[in-house]
């Protein structure tokens, strides 16, 4: 989980504030931000943390640890018997080139913005999450409605 991307996107939203008022203002919330950065990435982690305990209340034959790797977290689920899932994360190696209308790219980048993440991470994690998914949506046209049928995961 890259952090990264979610305390700069908290940087950019109270430097957006800041410009409300004069440019001493808007110093002094980017002096603010870098140095709330730390502090932020550890909140985050503490955040995560306790999300990790109040999943571990939940589970019988699992539990959920938080791992560091360099200053990214990753939550893991580890099973009775000490193993972890296969990692979802493969090095980054395949390229592909995609073309999208000029909308679509505008929306996938907001959408992007606003998760805290990267365009490519975003695209990866969506894609992810749409061919995992169990249970497909069919979309079904007839007698002149649009009928939606099948499950969804959130």
């Amino acid at each position: 989980m890259q952090i990264d991307g979610h305390i700069q996107a908290l940087r950019q939203d109270l430097l957006r504030v800041a410009q409300l008022g004069d440019e001493a203002t808007a110093r002094a919330a980017d002096l603010l931000s870098v140095a709330l950065e730390a502090s932020l990435a550890r909140q985050v982690q503490d955040v995560l943390a306790e999300a990790a305990l109040e999943l571990n209340a939940q589970l019988d034959t699992a539990h959920v640890e938080v791992r560091i790797s360099g200053r990214d977290p990753e939550l893991v689920l580890v099973r009775e018997d000490g193993s972890a899932p296969e990692p979802v994360d493969e090095a980054f190696s395949a390229r592909i080139t995609l073309r999208l209308p000029e909308s679509l790219k505008q929306r996938v980048e907001s959408a992007a913005a606003r998760d805290g993440a990267s365009v490519n991470t975003w695209l990866v994690q969506a894609l992810q999450r749409s061919v995992e998914s169990s249970h497909r949506l069919t979309y079904t046209y007839g007698g002149g409605r649009n009928r939606l049928s099948g499950y969804g995961r959130s």
